[in-house]
């Protein structure tokens, strides 16, 4: 026989009663009811082990409960947070299953709303969303029903919102590495090549040829004084190189050349 010798409220609705001195078991306090659970009294062994049955699974049900009533999660966040908590593997698979059936974990919904979410208050394209997705463990096929949510109207204009923003932040960059910077930001964020190219096509940004010369002047200078070679004409190769990826046009690199006299004698 086991003996109850001790009891201690919890927070919430739980109690930690203490088996002969030494076992210590959460409990719900439905549980405490149910199996009678005051100070003294006596369980037999196959008593002892439906408790600790139940209680596992009464304790894991409320701590997803309340992992969930924070905001949505997915199957896989919930599974992994009960294995964090130590809940048995068997309890989590009934844990799962009944959330699904009290329809308070549901990877469908999570996904449209998560969708939706994105799209009001972030600047993420549709391929980030569905990664992101993936990562909290929906299912391919939810996915897809999702960002049918994401539309090409939608995703032009979060795209076309995002490179005007962009635009402005790049600074000291040729106007080519200004728009080839910008796809990349757009490509990473998750926007398709169409769409980028809509963007980029609606943006108010045009070539200044005087702030063009000022920037490639300034980062002109900075090669020229890294380079110390000796050899004007290999210093002068180099330059054309750099300052091309660089995005700058190679008349306006010659001019620079011509300026600061690298030209071969």
């Amino acid at each position: 026989m086991y003996t109850v010798t001790g009891i201690r409220k919890l927070k919430g609705t739980f109690y930690q009663i203490t088996i002969d001195h030494q076992e210590k078991i959460k409990v719900s306090e439905d549980l405490l009811v149910r199996f009678r659970l005051l100070k003294g009294s006596e369980l037999t062994e196959e008593q002892m082990a439906d408790v600790k049955e139940k209680a596992s699974y009464d304790y894991g049900l409320q701590e997803a409960l309340n992992y969930i009533s924070y905001q949505l999660r997915t199957e896989k966040e919930t599974r992994t947070y009960l294995q964090k908590k130590e809940i048995p593997l068997e309890d989590r698979h009934k844990i799962i299953a009944r959330l699904k059936e009290l329809d308070v974990l549901n990877d469908r919904t999570y996904a449209m709303s998560y969708v939706r979410t994105q799209i009001r208050l972030s600047d993420k394209g549709p391929s980030n969303l569905y990664q992101q997705l993936r990562k909290k463990g929906v299912q391919d096929d939810l996915i897809d029903e999702a960002l049918e949510l994401y539309t090409p109207e939608l995703q032009a204009e979060i795209a076309a919102r995002t490179a005007a923003k962009g635009v402005k932040k790049i600074r000291g960059k040729s106007y080519r590495e200004t728009l080839q910077k910008l796809r990349m930001n757009l490509t990473k964020k998750g926007f398709n090549q169409d769409i980028i190219q809509q963007a980029v096509d609606q943006l108010d940004y045009e070539m200044d040829e005087a702030q063009e010369w000022e920037v490639l002047q300034k980062e002109g200078q900075k090669l020229v004084q890294r380079d110390r070679s000796k050899d004007n004409g290999k210093k002068k190769m180099k330059l054309k190189q750099k300052l091309y990826q660089k995005g700058f046009t190679t008349d306006l690199i010659q001019q620079f050349i011509d300026k600061e006299e690298l030209n071969e004698e």
